[in-house]
């Protein structure tokens, strides 16, 4: 009995499920083209229904392990169906809906850096790469950055850094170089002041003497010597310096050169023959030759 109770019970369940399927609405089909549909919210829900379709499919082609074939197949249907979906999205705007476009995925490269890969039609986004396809042969040299190369820097970006800092006019705003450089400016200066009292002092006593008709002290006059000769002997010294350097400089010429009257002495004669040959004839130029010859002139 319990075997019959199973068959009616089955038999039972499959009239319910036939009676509610009687009772559904056919199923649907997705308009080909957008522009067919006239209702704002059936273009909603076909775009609702198209983004449920691009994330299973997008989980799909997560798996590396589906092949290259069937990879560059789903990515294929992807952007199919991105394609599809703006298409939809323009008709809701049309329809008085909100811009869906706005809030539009960007595609990303292996980092996670969005890359903006435009269509080269300029019809929507461009041809995109999801989950295992960007790992494709020839598709991930797409994704590499080329190596940045080094500008080099124009003569213009160089001068174009160069402020009064380069020139050294702006040293002793931080106060380093004037506290480094205040006792030496002092010593020295001190040193120049106590010179040039002495050396007065000496043209003074000098002075003295000579209106007087006294003696110069031999400290100081020693010391007035001493300067004129060592002023002597650097002079004579650069003179031997120049003297060496001009005879280094000196070239000896074993063969007479011409001076400047014989050059263009030379030049007027040879000038003189060419007028000659131009327009005198050979006849002519034998008649002077003899004459020359004659007269005993060698010019």
């Amino acid at each position: 009995m319990a075997r019959n109770e199973e068959k009616a019970q089955s038999m039972l369940n499959r009239f319910i499920t036939m009676k509610e399927e009687e009772k559904k609405k056919p199923k649907e089909r997705r308009p080909y083209l957008a522009s067919e549909c006239r209702d704002l919210a059936e273009a909603d829900k076909w775009r609702q229904q198209i983004m449920r379709e691009i994330g299973r499919k997008v989980t799909e082609i997560q798996n590396e392990g589906l092949g290259e074939h069937r990879l560059r197949d789903l990515n294929d249907e992807i952007n199919k169906l991105i394609r599809e979906k703006v298409h939809w999205e323009r008709r809701i705007i049309e329809l008085g809906g909100p811009n869906y476009t706005k809030y539009s995925a960007k595609m990303t490269d292996l980092d996670g850096n969005i890359v903006d890969v435009p269509n080269p039609g300029g019809r929507g986004p461009g041809y995109r790469y999801f989950g295992a396809a960007k790992k494709l042969p020839g598709v991930r040299e797409l994704f590499e950055k080329p190596p940045e190369l080094r500008k080099r820097r124009t003569r213009y970006d160089i001068y174009k850094r160069i402020d009064a800092s380069y020139y050294g006019y702006r040293d002793e705003e931080d106060g380093i170089l004037v506290k480094l450089e205040g006792p030496a400016e002092k010593k020295m200066r001190a040193a120049a002041v106590k010179e040039w009292m002495e050396m007065e002092e000496i043209k003074r006593e000098a002075k003295k003497s000579v209106k007087s008709g006294e003696v110069v002290e031999m400290g100081l006059g020693s010391k007035i010597l001493f300067e004129e000769e060592e002023d002597v002997i650097e002079e004579e010294r650069m003179e031997r310096e120049r003297e060496e350097k001009d005879r280094e400089k000196e070239y000896v010429v074993h063969v007479p050169l011409p001076d400047e009257k014989e050059i263009e002495r030379m030049v007027v004669e040879h000038k003189k023959m060419e007028l000659l040959s131009k327009y005198a004839s050979e006849d002519l130029m034998e008649e002077q030759m003899e004459a020359k010859a004659m007269l005993n002139i060698q010019r």
